[in-house]
């Protein structure tokens, strides 16, 4: 878990927020490691088949509570145009990352989104 996630997470009581937090973080690592090549779209396959049906099947329950957090974040110096999430989930393959900018820039506006949220969900 991103350590300043696990941070916010530690007084935390729920369950499924933890869960989709842990496979988002795995599809955070898949695609950073395969964008800066430290592993090739073939090796990073196995993880990326196991969490991106799981986060697709499962976004669909966060979308809207995260939208209000995403909106507030910027891409690239500019408010973000899109649901970085979505953005991140449509591509369907590992193939996808492999010299994606777009993707890498999307990342921190996901995780800025994700730490917001679990700050407002805080006692």
């Amino acid at each position: 878990m991103n350590p300043f996630t696990r941070y916010l997470r530690q007084w935390s009581q729920n369950k499924t927020l933890d869960e989709f937090v842990a496979y988002w973080d795995a599809l955070e690592y898949v695609v950073v490691s395969v964008y800066r090549e430290k592993q090739t779209a073939v090796a990073a396959a196995p993880e990326f088949a196991r969490v991106w049906p799981w986060l697709r099947r499962h976004y669909p329950h966060w979308q809207a509570s995260l939208a209000p957090f995403w909106q507030l974040t910027t891409v690239a110096g500019a408010p973000a145009p899109s649901d970085p999430f979505q953005l991140l989930l449509d591509l369907d393959s590992p193939q996808r990352i492999s010299g994606n900018w777009q993707a890498m820039q999307v990342l921190p506006a996901a995780r800025e989104a994700l730490n917001r949220f679990i700050l407002a969900q805080s006692p």
